[in-house]
């Protein structure tokens, strides 16, 4: 019964172990994210980032924009980057119109001045990122 159960318990503890260390944690990225919001912008919202390890390609939320205020979107990921992580802007009709992508390369922030009041979608991307892992926070300013 031995040579069975310490195999099995074996096995267990590997499994255990790395599931422990794929978890996603954005709280604590979110944290480190609403500070970093530019001076003169007010912190309005916060957005956990969990891509699961991999398993999701985008993480979405919406927010109603007013006309006449700029938004600010900040990313944060391990380590105080961004780890891949790209943050897309949509309108409602789904028009992208903003991105944190500059040249191939994820920017921490970007801000949107908002000329239409309504439903935009905030779309988190991962690319090349390591952990799938990060926190964002929208701040607006008027």
């Amino acid at each position: 019964m031995k040579r069975i159960i310490y195999p099995i318990f074996a096995l267990l503890m590997v499994f255990s172990v790395s599931d422990a260390q794929s978890q996603c944690n954005p709280e604590e990225h979110t944290n480190t994210c609403i500070p970093k919001l530019s001076t003169g912008f007010n912190f309005l919202k916060s957005y956990k980032v969990d891509g699961q390890g991999g398993n999701k390609d985008k993480v979405e939320y919406s927010y109603v924009f007013t006309k006449g205020t700029q938004y600010m979107i900040n990313v944060c990921g391990p380590g105080g980057n961004t780890d891949g992580i790209v943050i897309n802007l949509y309108d409602s009709q789904r028009n992208k119109v903003g991105t944190s992508l500059h040249d191939g390369q994820a920017l921490a922030a970007f801000v949107y001045p908002c000329s239409t009041t309504g439903i935009y979608y905030i779309a988190y991307t991962f690319d090349g990122s390591t952990s799938y892992c990060g926190g964002s926070a929208l701040g607006f300013k008027r």
